[in-house]
């Protein structure tokens, strides 16, 4: 038998020689799912030894990753914001890029709204929704998706990272009118799909083949979303309320004329790691 360190080192081995490029965390991820640990608890227990049906199981889900799955299904499980999420494949895989509308509501938040409603359209996993509860612990959130398997997934990491007491989940289609009686909120937060629907043939296979392509088509020109929501869902927006998009690199201009035309009084944007300008930022009020 082999100990888990082993099995760690040679399956992180295995990924580093085939070109993956987080291979010591993606080895571990798959190590821990195979031995039903959590990670911090297989690092702890590296020394010990395994069984062979954990090591099939490693073997198991080595192959998948190399035939191009996402870790993150296969372990069914990520981080972001330094929060523990449950991911499935009824889920985009949250990402970085994502970080950068958390830091924004953040920052649009504190000072001026600490005890914010907000709403979270097309919520998919919830990231947004935990990510930003969990930073602004006043906050309370509605989280609306069209899907229900995602709603499913949104609640499981609500309930993850102890958040049930403030944020609700619901089931809406962001493309037409809100249901009746949702009341106003000061905020909306919105991770759209925008995509090009031609375009997603052009995306990794890692994505294409196995992210909901649901989630990522946007339309023709990928503007659809922020189109029909900017249309139907502004009427909910208190007299001095924000709306938060993440956008598609080269989409930001568009968004924030979009606004502007609907008559939000200011659009801002906020770029991410990269420069890409990744949030758009519209103020329904001129002094908001």
């Amino acid at each position: 038998m082999k100990t888990y360190n082993e099995i760690y080192l040679q399956t992180r081995s295995i990924l580093r020689q085939r070109g993956v490029e987080g291979y010591s965390l993606e080895a571990k991820l798959i190590v821990s799912k195979a031995a039903g640990k959590t990670v911090s608890a297989l690092m702890r227990d590296l020394n010990l030894y395994t069984s062979p049906e954990i090591e099939e199981r490693v073997e198991d889900y080595t192959a998948r990753r190399l035939r191009g799955e996402p870790v993150a299904y296969i372990s069914g499980s990520w981080e972001f914001y330094g929060l523990p999420m449950i991911v499935t494949p009824d889920v985009l895989i949250p990402r970085i890029d994502s970080e950068v509308l958390v830091d924004a509501a953040k920052e649009v938040l504190t000072g001026h709204k600490m005890d914010a409603r907000i709403l979270d359209l097309c919520c998919g996993s919830g990231c947004l929704t935990c990510a930003i509860a969990h930073e602004m612990p006043a906050t309370k959130f509605l989280s609306v998706d069209i899907s229900t398997s995602a709603l499913e997934v949104c609640r499981k990491n609500i309930a993850l990272n102890r958040l049930n007491t403030r944020a609700i989940c619901m089931q809406a289609d962001a493309l037409s009118a809100p249901p009746m009686g949702l009341g106003a909120f000061d905020m909306i937060v919105c991770n759209p799909p925008y995509i090009p629907t031609f375009d997603i043939l052009t995306l990794d296979s890692s994505v294409k083949d196995y992210e909901p392509l649901w989630a990522l088509d946007g339309g023709e020109d990928g503007l659809k979303f922020y189109k029909a929501i900017i249309r139907n869902w502004k009427v909910l927006l208190t007299q001095d309320g924000i709306i938060l998009f993440e956008v598609g690199e080269g989409q930001a201009d568009e968004v924030k004329e979009m606004l502007l035309s609907a008559g939000f009084a200011s659009a801002k944007t906020r770029r991410d790691t990269i420069g890409v300008e990744r949030v758009v930022i519209g103020r329904m009020a001129a002094n908001g």
